[in-house]
């Protein structure tokens, strides 16, 4: 199967949990190997702007020690986003210790924004002046407060592929969307369907 690169989630909580792949199989396939990956991937999917992410990745090389923790504590939080939306996706209670952790990161997450005015209203805004090394989190984290709590959560699945397990927002009409992208793992899925049936007929 052609790695991926890009989500098609449409959810920035789930992008980020698609950041890895391959649970199920044990052969973990992991795109964040550094603090600046995950900078990286944030500026990429809108999670903090160039300006910020240029902060960060200079605040990061001036502490490793606290980069490398960045990261694994990053890696912690999408893991755990990752059980609790999958633990919906097949009607199981999401484990207790992954929802508590994900609530001691809005805790610390919420208290960073803003409101701010603006020609059309009022808008929630993220303080930019801030040099947190958690920064990107912050709109992960409540993104996945804002699905958890929408209609939206009866919609999420986990791609059928068979070394994928990537998490997507069903939107087709029947809710029987079964993979993240059909030109990849649905095409996958095609192809080895059409060689067991050659197989059989042979």
């Amino acid at each position: 199967m052609a790695e991926h690169v890009h989500s098609t989630a449409e959810s920035l909580c789930l992008t980020f949990t698609n950041t890895a792949s391959a649970r199920v199989d044990g052969t973990l396939k992991e795109q964040l190997h550094s603090y600046e990956d995950l900078l990286a991937w944030g500026e990429r999917e809108g999670a903090l702007p160039a300006s910020s992410a240029a902060q960060l990745a200079d605040f990061a090389r001036s502490s490793p020690q606290q980069a490398r923790g960045m990261l694994h504590a990053a890696v912690e939080l999408r893991e755990a986003l990752y059980r609790i939306f999958t633990a919906h996706a097949e009607r199981r209670e999401p484990p207790a210790d992954d929802l508590s952790m994900l609530n001691r990161v809005l805790a610390q997450t919420l208290p960073h924004l803003q409101l701010a005015a603006g020609p059309e209203g009022f808008t929630w805004e993220w303080n930019e002046d801030e040099l947190d090394l958690g920064r990107m989190l912050w709109p992960v984290a409540r993104s996945a407060a804002d699905l958890l709590t929408s209609d939206d959560l009866a919609r999420v699945r986990e791609c059928a592929g068979e070394r994928c397990n990537w998490l997507f927002i069903d939107r087709s009409k029947n809710h029987s969307r079964r993979w993240c992208d059909m030109q990849d793992c649905g095409n996958v899925a095609k192809v080895r369907r059409y060689r067991s049936r050659k197989q059989v007929d042979a």
